[in-house]
């Protein structure tokens, strides 16, 4: 029987309050703005009742954005979502500019200070502090409005497949056909039904870089860039630290490409190789298959993590039992995966568009790593030291995806397919770094260039691109296609700057993954032992409690990336 975990008793909101108004929230604000602190005490509690108000605010949010991502079709759960969004997260923002001045004035905050954890709490608060502005309250209101449309566009997408409806992530496994006539047809119906919105969803992102840019402007700063930076609290580096990792992937990595593309192209015997040659398998096999619903991906996924540690599978098995996963791909889903920290019961939530490919598979091992880091920091006094920067959270991830290779033979039995999926992995790595150094280097141009034109856009879009990309792929008559081909990224809509973390995490989990080889238990207990940690430490420091570097060097990339090379010319 598995053990369903509690949400841990109310001490500051009575037990059966519920989100509903801002004028039934409203009065709890106001007790902690009002409320005297006369030793260091009264101040640590009251940062402990407003986590708590946090949490139970959190966990409401989540779950409206979690019903209407898995359904987009459906109105009332967008307006249930919009209504938070427009009527109770604006009036939040100031009193939580209020409370950050309260708990930063107090004469015992220096005492507090020197509690773990605390010092990284009090540094975000004073952060917040300085780039608030009340003009941009509804700036962000209006962002957020904005945002959503980008999911409820992609996620009404479907492409006709031989008479079958099919939603673009089920129309992609056809690009792995061993008939080249069929994977250009899937190929052009695809890319055909992304330009049918593509002015649509070009004018969405042209409000959205407005919008950023003025509250930017609003906030004192040049750019939404740097606005942006802050914002996320990037004290560990910069975005010519950025720039740097940028040229070191176009130095170290990027040649890789040409490499592993002139290698696809031979195999296959064609003489240019197109876009829809990329998912191919190159030496004629069948795509791999490592599961047939979403229902035995999960159960195989349990298995998998039960075997790293039994810990790592009872954290999937509770989230089973208490329906905290949608995984299969459907109709008016929204696009992507995600996993959907729960800050109340402390159990999380996964979402993904699982078909039946190796790429889904790894989405939940990476989904689940995310789980295990809500599963490890759920203890954690506050909800502020739960909250991991993404550098942090996706370490955990990423990680996941590597240490679970060990126990893939649950989901190929054949030892040639095995093989495979793992080639097919460790090459997906090299390829990650230049896609997320693309997106990285893209968006800082957008936004230092905010009155930029359309034209200007796509001339900027395809100069990256070429940047980061293999030379042997022929776009000959797709040169719409590619000029639009960013689009496909929804962190640029939703989440902007929020990708350079996946290249920063997927050196720290290599790394990782180096020290877990030599050794499984003291690399297994670095690992979670880096993650309990939360927030509660800089990045750096949570990076070396995983005996790693926070290192994205061109001489770190290139020892890592051999690393790689290394274990893919064992296999």
């Amino acid at each position: 029987m598995t053990n369903i975990p509690e949400k841990k008793a109310r001490t500051f909101l009575p037990e059966d309050f519920e989100v509903s108004t801002w004028d039934a929230l409203e009065p709890y604000f106001e007790q902690l703005l009002q409320r005297d602190i006369n030793s260091v005490e009264d101040l640590r509690q009251l940062l402990r009742d407003d986590s708590e108000l946090s949490a139970v605010l959190s966990e409401d949010l989540a779950w409206r954005y979690i019903k209407m991502t898995c359904n987009t079709g459906d109105k009332a759960l967008s307006e249930r979502y919009k209504d938070y969004v427009q009527h109770i997260q604006p009036k939040m923002a100031p009193f939580g500019d209020r409370l950050n001045k309260k708990v930063t004035a107090s004469p015992y905050l220096s005492e507090l200070e020197k509690e773990e954890g605390y010092d990284i709490l009090i540094r975000e608060m004073k952060k917040n502090i300085e780039i608030f502005r009340e003009e941009n309250v509804p700036l962000f209101t209006e962002i957020g409005m904005e945002g959503q449309k980008y999911g409820q566009i992609i996620g009404a997408m479907t492409v006709d497949i031989n008479g079958e409806e099919m939603t673009l992530p089920q129309a992609n496994v056809r690009l792995q056909s061993d008939d080249r006539t069929e994977r250009e047809e899937v190929y052009r119906k695809i890319a055909d039904r992304r330009l049918q919105d593509r002015e649509d969803i070009d004018g969405l992102y042209t409000q959205l870089i407005d919008l950023r840019y003025q509250v930017a402007k609003n906030a004192d700063y040049p750019n939404f860039r740097d606005y942006k930076f802050r914002s996320m609290g990037r004290f560990d580096y910069t975005p010519q630290d950025c720039f740097d990792f940028h040229e070191a992937v176009a130095k170290e990595v990027v040649p890789m490409l040409d490499t592993i593309a002139r290698s696809r192209k031979e195999k296959l015997g064609v003489d240019t190789l197109r876009p829809w040659d990329k998912s191919v398998d190159a030496d004629g096999h069948q795509p791999l298959k490592p599961f047939e619903n979403s229902e035995e991906l999960l159960t195989k996924s349990i298995v998998c993590f039960s075997k790293i540690d039994p810990f790592l599978g009872q954290c999937l098995a509770i989230m089973k039992e208490m329906g905290h996963l949608d995984l299969a791909s459907r109709k008016n889903k929204a696009p992507g995966g995600y996993n959907y920290p729960l800050s109340e019961i402390g159990v999380p939530f996964i979402f993904m568009n699982a078909t039946s490919t190796l790429r889904d598979m790894v989405t939940l091992m990476h989904e689940g790593g995310h789980a295990v880091h809500s599963f490890l920091t759920r203890d954690l006094e506050l909800v502020d030291f739960q909250r991991t920067p993404s550098e942090v959270a996706e370490l955990a991830s990423m990680s996941m995806e590597l240490i679970s290779m060990d126990h893939w033979d649950l989901f190929f039995e054949d030892a040639a397919e095995l093989k495979r999926a793992k080639r097919e992995h460790l090459e997906q790595i090299i390829e990650t770094l230049p896609w997320v150094a693309t997106i990285d280097k893209f968006q800082h141009w957008i936004y230092e260039n905010p009155g930029h034109s359309q034209e200007e856009r796509i001339q900027a879009w395809n100069e990256v691109y070429d940047t980061f990309s293999d030379n042997i792929t022929d776009w000959t008559g797709l040169e719409e296609q590619k000029n639009y081909m960013w689009q496909k990224q929804l962190h640029l809509f939703e989440i902007p700057f929020y990708y350079i973390e996946y290249g920063m995490a997927q050196l720290g989990a290599v790394a990782i993954w180096k020290n877990y080889k030599e050794d499984k238990q003291s690399g297994l207990e670095a690992y979670m032992k880096a993650l309990k940690l939360g927030y509660t430490r800089s990045i750096p420091e949570v990076y070396a409690a995983a005996d790693i570097r926070f290192d994205f060097s061109a001489s770190n990339i290139n020892q890592l990336i051999g690393f790689v090379q290394e274990e893919l010319e064992r296999l």
